[in-house]
């Protein structure tokens, strides 16, 4: 494996060098950033994902929701659509990805958008939704067409951007020094005790600069919940067995949660933001079959439960017990206000209409 990392390593220098150009590309005005007269916040990461954008933007949803005018731009990832579409109740991952459809469904009034032309969205909002005050661009830091108000940069608590090195010798996007253009790191998916030392040694290895803040938040996790609401397989009273099962670039902290409630865990582990097939759902069912207990259950995502089609499951699932975990993210305790402050302070005083009353 080392033999392989070290071939690998001149590609990843490589990578590293053309990103690195094109980011001084746009430093030195080469290529244009658009900026805007309304506060725009990106939540995006270095690495190729798994660090929690989702829910993070879903906090920034919570947070901002009751007191501004909000919207979400993504480009839509996996979706076989292009251009600029607005996500309504009906819309399916296909038409414009999984998270839009999730941020849709969990979060009925909110104004959800997809663009792979960010800018062109962001544009097409406003002059579609004048009242908007504040638009939250999701995975959008390697995005340097447009320059937003204020930069959020996730990295995984398990895996560090500076553990990391670029594609295809480790996870990362760009070199670790892309850092610099974020205003606010966020260490993600820490344990829910986070002791003084632990930040102490992160802010050390970290060393964010003078105009960055470091926050850290963890995951809640939710109750099961059926994805068919009114299935007829409830759940049972004690769970001997489960199959958990995800498309997701970091199966490790859910796999870790299910185990502290079920002893026999099976696990099935598909690619980042997979389309289920055909067969993919057969081999889910016969997994689950070959289980020998009887009180069994499949636990997935709460994504992954949208591509399924939540609130409906494919018929080939129909009959079987087929939950997901929501999750949400908090920011620790003694980091929370100071978080929620800055963002409600920059969003205050960059929204040119007033807030909601």
């Amino acid at each position: 494996m080392r033999i392989l990392l070290f071939l690998l390593y001149p590609f990843a220098l490589l990578y590293g060098f053309v990103m690195f150009v094109r980011n001084k590309c746009y430093d030195w005005g080469f290529f244009k950033s658009a900026s805007f007269d309304l506060p725009v916040i990106s939540v995006g990461n270095l690495s190729v994902g798994g660090t929690g954008k989702t829910p993070h933007i879903e906090y920034l949803i919570r947070l901002l929701s009751p007191k501004f005018r909000i919207a979400t731009l993504s480009r839509g990832y996996g979706r076989k659509t292009s251009g600029f579409r607005v996500v309504s109740a009906k819309s399916s991952v296909n038409e414009v990805g999984d998270e839009p459809v999730q941020f849709r469904q969990k979060f009925k009034n909110l104004l959800v958008a997809v663009d792979e032309k960010r800018v062109h969205g962001i544009s097409q909002i406003r002059q579609d939704n004048p009242e908007i005050q504040a638009i939250l661009l999701d995975d959008a830091f390697q995005h340097r067409a447009i320059k937003p108000g204020l930069s959020i940069l996730l990295t995984d608590f398990h895996n560090l951007y500076s553990d990391d090195y670029p594609l295809p010798v480790g996870k990362l996007r760009e070199f670790r020094s892309a850092a610099n253009r974020a205003d606010i790191i966020i260490v993600s998916k820490n344990p829910k005790i986070l002791s003084p030392i632990t930040v102490r040694r992160i802010n050390g290895v970290l060393n964010p600069k003078p105009h960055q803040q470091l926050y850290f938040s963890y995951i809640k996790y939710g109750e099961l919940t059926p994805v068919q609401p009114n299935s007829p397989n409830n759940l049972p009273e004690k769970i001997s067995s489960a199959l958990v099962f995800a498309g997701v670039a970091n199966m490790y902290p859910l796999i870790e949660h299910v185990k502290l409630m079920i002893n026999t865990v099976e696990v099935l582990e598909f690619g980042d933001h997979h389309n289920y097939s055909h067969r993919d759902l057969e081999k889910i069912r016969n997994t689950y079959e070959d289980i020998f207990s009887r009180n069994k259950i499949i636990i997935t995502t709460e994504k992954d439960a949208m591509r399924l089609g939540y609130p409906q499951v494919p018929s080939i699932l129909a009959d079987l017990p087929v939950f997901f975990i929501p999750i949400e993210i908090k920011i620790h305790r003694e980091f929370r206000q100071a978080f929620n402050d800055q963002i409600e302070e920059y969003v205050r005083k960059n929204s040119g209409n007033s807030q909601i009353h």
